[in-house]
């Protein structure tokens, strides 16, 4: 019986299996490259990637149409067979084309889930040409315009342009490199700026360290504002990876907290119509509660 076991648990070893959402156990997804951060309702981690998937779709297919064209002429050739002749051809045909799409090479999708292990936090990457940061100001801007957040358990939304390991060196060159291309945009233009810089399970780099380094990889001319500043350097530590990204408008979007926006929008108008459409406001639905023990540092 020990024997028959031991077998049994060799096979299992080798045995490819998948999570609910797609992310093969054996083989664990690595936090990396651009992709947003996400926090979210405890214990809705995998609502929320399923639901961020199908809002993150649709404004793909928006901003960025360049997969969608080649299958709008497929379906042309089915219909003309259908009206020509009948018979065996027919039925051959059919089967040919049906093994033809069995073979065809299958799609590639442009959102991944990236295991964190961790309670309210979630990571979602994207592939090109996919830009986090129009992504998520695209929907939060949607959210801010319609008062309606097309998800359930969702909370606050940070995008990252890269990531890399949570080591000082790492950071300072993925920052500046990160900085100096949203900088060069606009190149004549000085800014005023402010470092946000948030930190989860970690303990390794201290923030009153790491911020001073940060702020001298900042171009001369642009200047620190923690009052009034027109650029939101976002710097996010999570264990061991760090992902940056240059925002704006980050205070008057409410920290790109889509929850929160929502809620203030249809508590101002007293909309009844909840942040879902076609759902009413059901009592004891998720409300935007505090996310895990974070800090969040600012330039001195």
């Amino acid at each position: 019986m020990s024997e028959g076991k031991r077998k049994a648990d060799g096979r299992d070893k080798g045995r490819r299996r998948f999570r609910p959402d797609g992310t093969p156990i054996w083989g664990q997804r690595h936090i990396e490259g651009p992709g947003v951060w996400v926090t979210c309702v405890k214990g809705k981690e995998k609502q929320t990637v399923g639901e961020l998937y199908d809002v993150f779709e649709s404004l793909a297919k928006q901003l960025w149409p360049t997969e969608s064209a080649s299958t709008a002429d497929e379906p042309q050739d089915s219909d003309v067979d259908d009206e020509e002749g009948g018979g065996a051809d027919d039925i051959e045909k059919q089967i040919a084309k049906e093994v033809a799409s069995m073979k065809r090479p299958r799609k590639e999708t442009r959102f991944a889930n990236c295991q964190t292990n961790t309670p309210c936090v979630v990571f979602i990457s994207c592939k090109p040409p996919v830009d986090p940061v129009r992504l998520v100001v695209t929907h939060v801007q949607n959210v801010v315009d319609t008062g309606v957040t097309q998800t359930r358990y969702t909370q606050r939304l940070t995008p990252v342009s890269g990531s890399c390991v949570a080591n000082a060196s790492e950071i300072r060159s993925l920052f500046t490199r990160i900085v100096n291309d949203a900088l060069a945009a606009e190149p004549d233009k000085k800014f005023k700026y402010k470092i946000e810089l948030r930190m989860r399970n970690h303990n390794t780099v201290t923030r009153d360290k790491l911020i001073p380094e940060l702020a001298k990889c900042v171009p001369e001319g642009h200047t620190v504002s923690l009052d009034d500043p027109e650029l939101f350097i976002l710097v996010e530590i999570f264990k061991s990876v760090c992902g940056i990204s240059v925002v704006k408008d980050y205070y008057t979007l409410q920290k790109f907290n889509v929850m929160e926006i929502a809620n203030t929008k249809n508590l101002r108008n007293g909309d009844a119509t909840g942040r879902i459409p076609g759902k009413q406001k059901e009592e004891g639905a998720p409300t935007a509660v505090p996310t895990p023990t974070e800090t969040v540092a600012e330039v001195q």
